[in-house]
């Protein structure tokens, strides 16, 4: 893509940014539907429409459909994709035997809990002793936080099969920091001990605070937490690339060292980006990196971000992620390859060529 072409789309972007939801902008929220009926330029052919991969390779995006915030979860048979909700469904999953192309199945939760209303995010699945246990956000709108609105909070749900139907009979959430704005973006990390941890972020920028990652520890089966709450030490969003919000945390272990991933910034248009921090142990404290941010907008990859990190049959990783197309419309699943050069993290992208398939 030349410059000027890229600058072009990077303007109109900024034109067409959707309006900010109830929690601030928010990298979970679907965007308003005010924002659709505005949003009428037809899209630009996109690189990826215009490049053809050859024998072995795919291109970018993998899943062009609404997709947001994913997440992929490794049966051994089949990789498992879950996102934020596509208005039809509350969690839409996709599955795949190759990371590249994916058939899309429906709902794995067609029912929420009682407590909860909607605004249906940013699910993750791992497996336990109890089944396949989902960690999921969603409004409550009985539980209000410092703005008199229903918090966004996070619960679990169990299903017998990967997908689903995931079912939560909990009359409350697991977790809701009431007076931090509420709780979104949880994520679960298995430990070099094997322990089991939640990782999750107060909902602040709904309510001009600061945002910042909390973390416990789970019981062996993930449905109760056996430890205190810790703050992570180290993040919060004070650095110009991340705007007012940091979220999405990933935990990646690596030769000793404690990677967190994280987003940050406007979800809703091209400021929107994936940074890193380190840590040697766990809970932190984590030191940010300097080049942040390692992913960002590029191309037709706008406001790239919400990552998960997938290890392929090879044993090589992959940045799992969403990112808008040209219209704002929608944001598609993107997959680019993770590598580690010195111990710093390095995403080979945003890529639209194509490129050596999983």
């Amino acid at each position: 893509m030349t410059g000027a072409r890229r600058t072009g789309l990077l303007l109109i972007a900024a034109m067409m940014l959707p309006a900010c939801g109830e929690s601030g902008g928010t990298g979970s929220q679907a965007p308003s539907d005010a924002t659709a009926s505005a949003t009428t330029a037809e899209p630009e052919p996109s690189e990826s429409a215009e490049s053809t991969p050859g024998e072995g390779e795919f291109v970018n995006p993998v899943i062009d459909a609404d997709m947001p915030d994913p997440f992929v979860l490794d049966t051994g048979d089949e990789y498992f994709l879950y996102s934020t909700t596509n208005i039809t469904d509350n969690y839409p999953y996709a599955t795949s035997v190759d990371l590249v192309t994916w058939e899309q199945q429906g709902d794995a939760m067609p029912r929420l809990p009682g407590w909860a209303n909607g605004n249906t995010w940013a699910p993750e699945v791992t497996r336990t002793s109890a089944g396949y246990v989902m960690y999921f956000t969603a409004r409550a709108p009985a539980l209000a936080r410092p703005d008199g609105a229903g918090a966004q909070c996070v619960g679990v749900a169990v299903s017998p099969e990967p997908g689903g139907p995931f079912v939560s009979g909990s009359e409350e959430p697991l977790v809701c920091q009431l007076e931090l704005g509420g709780t979104i973006d949880a994520s679960i990390v298995r430990d070099v001990d094997d322990s089991l941890w939640l990782i999750y972020k107060n909902d602040g920028n709904c309510c001009a605070m600061p945002t910042r990652f909390f973390m416990r520890q789970m019981s062996e089966d993930g449905l109760t937490f056996v430890g205190e709450e810790i703050e992570v030490q180290g993040i919060v969003n004070d650095q110009p690339w991340e705007g007012g919000v940091v979220e999405a945390p990933t935990i990646f272990h690596q030769d000793g060292t404690y990677y967190l991933f994280f987003s940050a910034n406007d979800y809703g248009g091209p400021d929107y980006a994936v940074g890193y921090a380190t840590s040697s142990s766990l809970t932190g404290p984590y030191v940010d990196a300097e080049e942040n941010p390692i992913l960002a907008t590029e191309g037709t990859a706008i406001g790239p971000g919400h990552q998960t990190i997938i290890e392929d049959r090879e044993g090589d990783l992959w940045l799992v992620y969403h990112a808008w197309e040209f219209t704002l419309r929608e944001r598609h699943v993107w997959i680019d390859e993770l590598t580690f050069e010195d111990g710093r993290p390095v995403v080979a992208g945003p890529d639209a060529a194509p490129q050596p398939a999983p």
